[in-house]
């Protein structure tokens, strides 16, 4: 798997998308969580105040991404007859379920203190990337096909939302359920139960899945782990070209997915209102924006390639999805709660966020290219490094995200234990104008570094030939040696050679 070649040449089976997809589930539990619910269960159910709670996430983001680099060097390291990420997949998910339990249902049911959130919350994160940098560092070994790792995004994106917005409907339906809907305590436990479950299935079926496949020694025994080495792979990563464009982008756009994420509850409930019922259709907006997503993100990578198709979708995206709110502000749209209200809002929102999807995997598609990149300019492969500065960058970018929410919502001054409909009006326009400013310039910043990325299929392919031509060669060489080498030794006598 360290020479370079795919494991599979051409179409991938339909199988290993699906178990690929499969392994993702868990990320988008997590991401979910974290991202939705997380900020509201400890802010407005458990009492703690916003902008404590974004910082304990900011905190534990930060050292989280510290840590990646650790964990993908350790994962490109890794020397057995599973190969290089299975012992990982096997490994983290029980730890993981254990950590996701606790993380929603603190002792006593009360609010722990700053630092035992911040606590738990590494725990989780750290726990969750050693099976996420793992995993998604195969697609590159799997297949070295342009489109084909497009392909395999694309499913461990909808095996992401798919698991998130199980969780979500759960969550509105079955979990919560009660009058008090997402600010009801008690169902928050079955909550971390379930998903806890559900994330060491998925990791674990994955790895199960793809064991035959991957679970293969090396062709080369790596270097031994040093702290130092690990860190100087992430700055030589940095050191790429391509890659420093694409962390320019991710960044922003992770920033941009952060506070979207994490502040939707808050426009949905105290903004536009909606109620138990509408909000269960929200789970359904979302699910049509991951299939819009899906259904198209191939015909753009093949009319615009993957760099413009993430410049357009994260521009487009933010402009269509901060256009309800204009008009809200603007004394243009229909009242708040009401099922116009709801079914324009929906509408906006799976065109908006299916285009922000867009954008984010063909951002997280183009790192699989860097790889062949790097091999070219320095003899090696380092997937798990590259996979590893991606999370860095985008546990950075989203702690940044989160915590601007949770200054947004400081600043806005809206109250926990604020009641949906008895907002004072000042506080939702402050609250919508610091975020929608705030996420057209995320927007902006993104696009234009995204769409300047330089790695195009043409030139992917032609690298491609290239390393199979030195490969190539470097095999005739490795025979021609042979062939020169008159003797041979046999536990440490020269015998002649035949």
């Amino acid at each position: 798997m360290s020479s370079g070649v795919g494991i599979i040449a051409g179409k991938l089976p339909m199988r290993l998308k699906l178990i690929q997809g499969f392994g993702a589930v868990a990320f988008g539990v997590k991401d979910n969580g974290f991202s939705f619910f997380l900020l509201i269960f400890y802010n407005q159910v458990l009492g703690m105040d916003a902008g404590l709670v974004s910082l304990a996430l900011l905190i534990a983001l930060l050292v989280d991404a510290v840590v990646d680099p650790i964990l993908g060097n350790l994962s490109d390291r890794t020397y057995t007859s599973w190969g290089r990420r299975l012992p990982w997949l096997y490994a983290a998910p029980i730890p993981l379920a254990f950590a996701w339990v606790m993380m929603w249902s603190p002792p006593a049911g009360e609010a722990p203190s700053f630092a035992g959130l911040v606590a738990i919350a590494i725990a989780v994160r750290v726990l969750l990337s050693a099976c996420e940098v793992p995993s998604v560092s195969l697609v590159p070994e799997i297949t070295t096909d342009y489109d084909e790792r497009t392909t395999l995004f694309r499913y461990r994106a909808l095996g992401g939302w798919i698991g998130g917005l199980g969780m979500m409907v759960l969550a509105y339906t079955v979990f919560m359920p009660g009058p008090e809907g997402l600010l009801q305590r008690e169902g928050y436990y079955a909550f971390g139960v379930f998903g806890a479950i559900l994330m060491a299935v998925s990791v674990i079926g994955s790895a199960v899945g793809q064991h035959s496949l991957v679970a293969r020694l090396p062709a080369t025994k790596p270097a031994p782990f040093t702290i130092k080495g690990a860190f100087a792979e992430i700055r030589e990563a940095f050191s790429e070209r391509a890659f420093l464009i694409f962390a320019a982008g991710g960044l922003a756009a992770y920033v941009h997915q952060g506070l979207n994420f994490s502040i939707t509850n808050y426009i949905n409930i105290f903004v536009l209102q909606l109620t138990r019922g509408q909000l269960m259709f929200f789970p359904l907006v979302l699910l049509g924006a991951v299939v819009l997503m899906f259904v198209t993100i191939g015909p753009l990578h093949r009319r615009f390639g993957k760099a413009k198709a993430a410049g357009l979708g994260m521009i487009v995206g933010t402009v269509l999805g901060i256009v309800p709110y204009t008009l809200l502000l603007l004394g243009f749209w229909p009242a708040p709660g009401s099922t116009a209200s709801a079914a324009l809002f929906f509408g906006f929102a799976m065109v908006a966020t299916g285009l922000g999807i867009i954008s984010l995997v063909s951002a997280t598609s183009m790192i699989a290219e860097i790889v062949e990149a790097f091999e070219e300019r320095t003899g090696r492969r380092a997937e798990g490094s590259f996979y590893s500065g991606n999370w860095l960058v985008q546990k950075c970018a989203t702690g940044a995200g989160i915590f601007l929410s949770g200054q947004i919502i400081a600043f806005s001054q809206l109250a926990p234990d604020a009641v949906p409909g008895s907002v004072p009006q000042s506080v939702l326009t402050s609250l919508l104008l610091s975020y929608g400013s705030a996420m057209l310039l995320l927007a902006v910043i993104s696009a234009w570094w995204l769409a300047r990325f330089p790695i195009s299929r043409e030139e992917h392919e032609e690298r491609i030939n290239r390393l199979a031509e030195r490969r190539a060669q470097d095999n005739r060489d490795a025979v021609a040696a042979a062939a020169d080498t008159p003797y041979l030794a046999v536990d440490g006598v020269p015998a002649p050679h035949k």
